[in-house]
């Protein structure tokens, strides 16, 4: 892992385009992108573990970071991959509590890391970016609550249709085309993320393709017949 000072115009511009920083004054987050440093990471390394100390807040400068963690049963439990730039692992450090997950670098990933309680200040001192926060944790237990509901009222079959739809569009609000190219996941990573084994899913997602619904491509998925998805996700 390498190190890199933080204050680039680049940096500062990239970060008032996210949902926390928007509505702030460009000079304050250029103040506030200084008191941070840039790392990079290799591939296959790791950010920060499940169980550590949440003292720092991250933002994905560039590339591929996956979160995950253990259940208390030893298995691993995928939760997603991001690849735009944002902030990450702000939970522990709002709530004073250990990492709850593994963030895993996929891929050569430069990382901004700022000290906790730098980050609370800025955000206590910024009625905006406060505002901002309080709405992306309002989102999460409301993502957390339709999980839950996923669970209770939807088969397998479906859970794997709504997220195979999720994976084309940043909302369900707008459906993504017939055609659609998704990122590659695995069938045991997709398990993970749609609360089912891995046998199971490949069962389905074999099916799918049977019936034309998807289309693989090596470790791509090709969406054919997205209203026969909607069905089946019953939205």
């Amino acid at each position: 892992m390498s190190r890199t000072s933080a204050k680039t115009p680049a940096l500062e511009t990239t970060m008032r385009a996210t949902p926390f920083l928007r509505g702030v004054k460009a000079s304050d987050v250029a103040a506030f992108a200084a008191r941070g440093t840039i790392h990079r990471f290799r591939r296959g390394t790791y950010v920060c573990h499940q169980g550590d100390e949440a003292d720092e807040v991250f933002f994905l400068v560039s590339g591929k970071i996956e979160i995950s963690s253990a259940s208390p049963t030893g298995t691993r439990v995928l939760h997603t991959t991001v690849d735009n730039p944002q902030f990450l692992g702000e939970l522990g450090v709002l709530g004073e509590m250990p990492r709850t997950a593994d963030l895993l670098s996929l891929e050569e990933s430069d990382i901004w890391a700022v000290d906790g309680s730098t980050f609370l200040d800025f955000v206590t001192g910024q009625a905006a970016s406060a505002r901002q926060v309080l709405a992306a944790l309002a989102r999460q237990v409301q993502e957390h609550q339709a999980f839950a509901d996923d669970l209770l009222f939807l088969d397998l079959k479906g859970r794997i249709a709504k997220r195979l739809l999720q994976m084309g569009t940043p909302s369900l609000s707008t459906l993504p085309d017939d055609g659609t190219v998704l990122q590659p996941i695995t069938h045991a990573d997709l398990a993970s993320l749609c609360g089912g084994s891995r046998e199971n899913v490949t069962r389905i997602l074999k099916d799918f393709e049977r019936r034309g619904i998807v289309r693989r491509e090596a470790n791509r998925y090709v969406l054919k017949k997205v209203s026969t998805l909607t069905t089946l996700a019953d939205l």
